[in-house]
């Protein structure tokens, strides 16, 4: 009997597994510490698919951001940037408002007014993410010490109290997530990380502080990951790619754990 209810169960979560699907968008232009990030992320991310029974596509084109392709997809994920056209932006608030899934990255929640990506989508910089504009951010790429705020997060219940993270650049925002309500901040950087960055300006190292990396929305299947800015070797001008983020097992447990509750749990709602 031990064996039978082992088995309906292993099917149910497999079967649970094999029913969602991931889209990532990306843009993949500017900045070689993106492009390296994209590329990597798209070859992880369709290793983890055939890995644990999922299925991970991409596309480059955001017109596909619309009500028709969405309904294709369990978890949506912004790679690398985020979409700007009045229509796709509310064709992913209609996805998120419908219980769809949602993971972004890094440059994903940038926005700097004025600049080529300025604050002018109130819904997903203020309410969805909460985290506002762009503040300033550490340089150059270099590993930080992670805290885990919440360790019954599904995305976050397997990882150790603190772990070391991929170099990378971290961001700060204009506003203080620990006053809004609705997020749920999961890790944030541990204060023996401190001096972050190496400059070479003075701005450009933190020295104290409290500095969200990775959060999700209350309200949404949600999870923000700050991650994703690879180390390129810009002085020499070689180009060379220095580092890698997913080059970090328990860093990949966090993405990867918070992919399967993303993905698992919008699969449910929509059968």
């Amino acid at each position: 009997m031990k064996i039978v209810l082992y088995l309906l169960c292993f099917f149910y979560v497999t079967s649970v597994h094999a029913q969602f699907k991931v889209i990532g968008f990306y843009t993949g232009k500017n900045d070689r510490a993106h492009v390296s990030y994209v590329h990597e992320a798209n070859r992880w991310f369709a290793e983890m698919a055939v890995k644990h029974g999922f299925r991970y596509d991409s596309t480059n084109n955001w017109s596909n951001m619309n009500d028709t392709f969405l309904a294709q997809y369990q978890v949506v994920l912004f790679l690398d940037t985020r979409p700007d056209d009045p229509a796709q932006r509310e064709a992913f608030k209609k996805y998120m408002d419908n219980g769809g899934g949602w993971m972004g990255f890094h440059f994903a929640a940038f926005a700097l007014t004025p600049s080529a990506y300025p604050q002018n989508w109130d819904w997903y910089h203020n309410e969805f993410l909460g985290s506002g504009s762009y503040g300033s951010n550490t340089w150059r790429p270099t590993s930080a010490i992670l805290r885990v705020e919440d360790a019954k997060h599904p995305s976050t219940k397997n990882l150790p109290v603190t772990f070391k993270a991929s170099p990378n650049e971290w961001y700060r925002w204009s506003n203080d997530l620990r006053k809004n309500p609705s997020i749920k901040i999961l890790l944030s950087i541990d204060s023996t990380s401190f001096p972050l960055g190496t400059g070479p300006k003075a701005y450009e190292i933190w020295h104290s502080g409290y500095y969200p990396v990775v959060w999700t929305n209350k309200h949404y299947k949600m999870i923000y990951v700050n991650m994703g800015h690879n180390d390129i070797d810009y002085e020499n001008k070689t180009n060379k790619e220095l580092s890698f983020t997913f080059d970090n097992a328990v860093q990949n447990k966090l993405i990867l754990d918070g992919l399967l509750w993303l993905g698992q749990a919008s699969a449910l709602r929509s059968e």
